[in-house]
This record gives C-alpha cells, sequence and structure tokens, in this order.
C-alpha cells in the first residue's frame, strides 16, 4: 500500500471522505452563483481548500458555500476578472493551483488524474498544464464548442492574470503542457442573466478591438473587427466543423448562442464607427462581475 498522498488523494466522485492533502488549491470567483456553484463545489469535494474570492453575492451563494467545510471565502469588490484571480492567487499557500470559474465543472477522469499530473510536473519540470473545454447545455456536453483551451493548472508562484478583452488570462512563467482532459463549462443561469453578460461583455471585447491595431489582433479578430461575417462564421462552425449538427437541439441551441454574440458585436462595433462612440466609457462603466 503507497504512503504518498498524490496516489491517495482525487478518487474521483465515489468517497465521501476526502483523501491526504494534494498540494493543490483550487481558486473559484463567485457572484451570485446558485445556479452553479453547488455543482462546482460537489467536484471538488477531493480537495481540502477550496479559496473563493466573492463580489458581493445576495442570493445565496454564501449560504451554499458556507455549508463545505473545505471552502474558505474572501470578499473583495469586484474590478476586473485578473485583479480578483491575483488577489485570489497573494493568498494561496500550496504550491499548485486549479483555477475555475463559478460554472466550470470537473470530471472525475480528471480529479483522479491529478495525482500523477503533478508527478509528471515534477519529473518533467513543468509549470503548468493546459485544458479544453466542454461546453454543456443543460447539463449535456457538446462535440465541440468556441472555446479554446486554458491554463487552469499551475504552479501558483510561476501565474500572474492579465485582463484581456472580456475575461482574462493567466501568464505562466514555464512551460505549460497541453492535456487531452476536458474541464465542463456547465453554465446554467438564466437566460436573461446570460443576455445582460453578453452586452457587458461585448462593449469590453468591442472596445478592444477597435483600440487596438490590427496587425496585433488573431486572424479570428481580424474577421470580427473589418467585416460582419463573423455571425454566420460562428453558427457554420459550430454546426459543421464542431459537429454541432450531431448534437441536435442542444449543438443548435448554443450554435445560435455564439451567433446572437456575434452579431450584437457587429452592431456595437457599426454604431462605435458612425456615432463615433466612445466605447471604452460604456465598457469600463458596465465592467462587473456576470
Amino acid at each position: 500500500m503507497t504512503s504518498n498522498p498524490l496516489h491517495l488523494a482525487a478518487s474521483g466522485y465515489s468517497s465521501a471522505v476526502r483523501a491526504p492533502s494534494l498540494p493543490l488549491t483550487a481558486l473559484l470567483l463567485t457572484w451570485n452563483e446558485t445556479a452553479n456553484i453547488g455543482r462546482t463545489l460537489a467536484a471538488l469535494h477531493w480537495l481540502n481548500d477550496i479559496l473563493v474570492i466573492d463580489s458581493g453575492s445576495t442570493d445565496g451563494t454564501l449560504e451554499v458555500l458556507a455549508a463545505h467545510t473545505n471552502v474558505r471565502v474572501l470578499h473583495r469588490p469586484f474590478d476586473s476578472f485578473a485583479q480578483q484571480c491575483n488577489f485570489g492567487l497573494d493568498r494561496i499557500s500550496t504550491e499548485w493551483v486549479l483555477s475555475l470559474d463559478a460554472d466550470y465543472g470537473v470530471p472525475p477522469e480528471l480529479a483522479r488524474s491529478m495525482p500523477s499530473l503533478l508527478e509528471r510536473a515534477e519529473r518533467d519540470h513543468l509549470a503548468g498544464f493546459s485544458l479544453p473545454f466542454r461546453y454543456c447545455i443543460d447539463g449535456r456536453p457538446l462535440r465541440g464548442s468556441l472555446l479554446p483551451p486554458r491554463t487552469c493548472l499551475y504552479r501558483t508562484l510561476r501565474g500572474r492574470y492579465r485582463d484581456e478583452g472580456h475575461g482574462h488570462r493567466v501568464v505562466v512563467q514555464g512551460e505549460v503542457a497541453p492535456l487531452p482532459l476536458p474541464l465542463l463549462h456547465d453554465d446554467r443561469k438564466p437566460l436573461a442573466r446570460w443576455l445582460a453578460s453578453q452586452q457587458k461583455y461585448l462593449q469590453i471585447e468591442a472596445a478592444n478591438l477597435l483600440g487596438t491595431p490590427s496587425h496585433r489582433l488573431s486572424w479570428v479578430d481580424r474577421l470580427r473587427k473589418h467585416t460582419p461575417l463573423s455571425p454566420l462564421a460562428a453558427i457554420t462552425f459550430c454546426l459543421l466543423l464542431r459537429g454541432g449538427l450531431l448534437d441536435g437541439r442542444a449543438g443548435l441551441i448554443y450554435a445560435l448562442q455564439r451567433s446572437y454574440a456575434e452579431l450584437l458585436l457587429v452592431l456595437m462595433l457599426d454604431e462605435a464607427r458612425r456615432r463615433k462612440v466612445n466605447i471604452s466609457k460604456a465598457a469600463t462603466a458596465s465592467a462587473e462581475p456576470t
């Protein structure tokens, strides 16, 4: 019987008792996440330490968090996603961090692999791992999505976040290895919340596109900035290239979501150009957790 705690922890969803501690803390941001946070925490039951940075939840999120003995909550008014994450990183003492959104799910296969992943990182001198996503509609994972892989598992002292468009990205010093094991993106908040979020996110995204020289943008963002074709490209990519047609209704709903978001972005960019609207001020004013 092994005495190495890396082999004993992260046994998936089956055990109700947490195993000996991994040198790993989960970092989550919350703001009114009762639709998601219970599910996310249940998938992390194998961890001894989960740090949550809450931005003023009023919907019962704090009560859900308080029911989990492996969760500690710190409160900080929201200014940006990157600043919230960096605030959390500065308060983590374990060598490794698993940085998640409140609507991410860690599948059992990924949880069980954590000990071997950390051992591999020590052996190969890795600073972190990037993971692909499987987007979910009503809890059903889709075959593919527009979400790129994200560096979520990394050495705490090697990572620092910066704001990028409407989101944030961690910059990790050292080699980051890709993994085939996915995270689940399973947001079940009401449609009205999603629509409000898109308006805020896309204002920030439009300001970023207009304020960034085209030669510094990816070819996808150049398409979005200079042509009205991104809504058509999004629905075509989701349904045909990512296999959304095979996912039936769920795949169609996701494709429509992404096409709708791109259509809003096209309209915002067009209005900003025609009316010379200072979209960056509007984006700054509306920046808050969603």
